[in-house]
């Protein structure tokens, strides 16, 4: 069923994502063939974040396709699935907000980044701002509700 706003599922969108934490990020590699790894976003509303290490194939994938895909599933019947433009955000007030969010969030969606990046301002602290066009959230016996971005 198609949602006509994103504020009808974001109730629902982000107490499951941020139980759920990590999930599997696609990605298309150099020769147009699927990538996925497990990531940790965090969500504002319907815009994701990632940190996460530069000079990664990653990287190299996103410099020639921006776009990823998401899939959350800790129950089988409760799936959730992101699909959304991924880029760069290099200012350091988006990275600074994003880092402390992530330091003050509790565990187990909360974590301490100096763990991974030492500090903020550090060459390979990257920083991935997630805007969806799509947004699945599937509950057996509901159905599947979509929310496209371009339509509400």
């Amino acid at each position: 069923m198609e949602v006509a706003s994103f504020a009808e599922i974001e109730e629902e969108f982000i107490k499951r994502v941020h139980s759920v934490v990590w999930c599997n990020v696609a990605t298309i590699d150099i020769q147009d063939r699927p990538r996925s790894r497990i990531l940790h976003p965090i969500w504002e509303s319907s815009i994701g974040w990632i940190t996460t290490r530069r000079g990664s194939a990653k990287e190299q994938h996103l410099a020639r396709n921006v776009y990823v895909s998401l899939a959350y599933i800790a129950d089988t019947t409760k799936p959730v699935y992101a699909d959304c433009k991924a880029e760069w955000m290099e200012n350091l007030v988006d990275k600074k907000r994003i880092w402390n969010k992530l330091h003050d969030a509790p565990p187990p969606l909360g974590f301490d980044p100096a763990l991974f990046y030492e500090r903020v301002d550090h060459p390979n602290f990257g920083l991935l701002k997630l805007t969806p066009w799509r947004i699945e959230i599937a509950t057996q016996g509901v159905g599947t509700q979509v929310w496209h971005a371009n339509r509400g």
